[in-house]
């Protein structure tokens, strides 16, 4: 199963693709959509919409995997990655990709078994996960990376889905 998995933003969108057979991840490739931040934000997010079919034309996954939007202290740029996010998802649909969400605790605990885990844990459980030569980046790259590797271990839920 090809995953592809993404750390949505609107100056960077993280993505990461794995093979998953069930026992063991293979990376397929990772790294990010930027977009200039001297450009319209409507154009920004064009290109994310144009990268993303791009993406998903080229490695033709099973699934994907997105972070679940949640809102911090800015809400302004809450809004702007939401928008990024909503022309990911439009690429989704059209391509009749199926997606799951999870929320970066739910990213976690499936990859260090810690849902409070640091970014460093994740990124070196990542590195593991995938038998990396390396800490994978940039940061939104490792990010999507984990992404892939938590829908990857929910594929048993995934498969009753399908029942």
């Amino acid at each position: 199963m090809i995953i592809l998995g993404i750390d949505p933003g609107y100056a960077t969108v993280g993505y990461g693709v794995v093979n998953y057979d069930g026992h063991r991840f293979e990376t397929l490739g990772y790294g990010a959509i930027t977009t200039p931040a001297d450009l319209p934000f409507a154009e920004r997010l064009e290109i994310i919409y144009r990268d993303m079919g791009e993406l998903i034309e080229h490695f033709r996954p099973d699934y994907m995997s997105i972070e679940k939007l949640f809102f911090n202290t800015n809400i302004t740029t809450g809004i702007e990655v939401a928008h990024a996010r909503g022309v990911i998802l439009l690429q989704a649909v059209q391509h009749c990709l199926p997606y799951k969400e999870y929320t970066p605790m739910q990213v976690k605990q499936s990859i260090v078994g810690y849902g409070k885990a640091e970014k460093k844990q994740v990124m070196l459980m990542t590195q593991s996960f995938l038998h990396l030569p390396s800490l994978p980046r940039p940061d939104d790259a490792a990010d999507a990376l984990a992404m892939a590797i938590c829908l990857g271990h929910s594929t048993n839920s995934l498969l009753e889905e399908q029942k």
